[in-house]
């Protein structure tokens, strides 16, 4: 039988812990980020501030939203000093 986290003795190992990457969580959302990359200046407040790490970041750059983590919060559009993200209705 596999044991539960509640049963391993102290100083047990656990060599795969679960992790919320693995799960899908924004197919509920009402609203979504749209990014206008004219208007991005890449200072990246969206990525510092997103409660789900839902911003996609490569070499420095903003490159778009991982929809599958975004809750929809608008905590990124909130938070660009640029108005470059928009929340837009999210269309089912």
């Amino acid at each position: 039988m596999k044991e539960g986290w509640k049963e391993l003795p102290i100083g047990a190992i656990i060599k795969e812990p679960g992790s919320s990457i693995k799960f899908e969580t924004g197919d509920w959302r009402t609203r979504k980020p749209v990014l206008n990359k004219e208007k991005c200046i890449n200072c990246l407040f969206c990525w510092v501030f997103c409660p789900d790490s839902s911003i996609i970041v490569e070499n420095g750059e903003m490159k778009g939203f991982l929809y599958s983590h975004c809750k929809g919060c608008g905590i990124c559009a909130e938070e660009c000093p640029v108005k470059a993200i928009e929340m837009v209705k999210e269309e089912v």
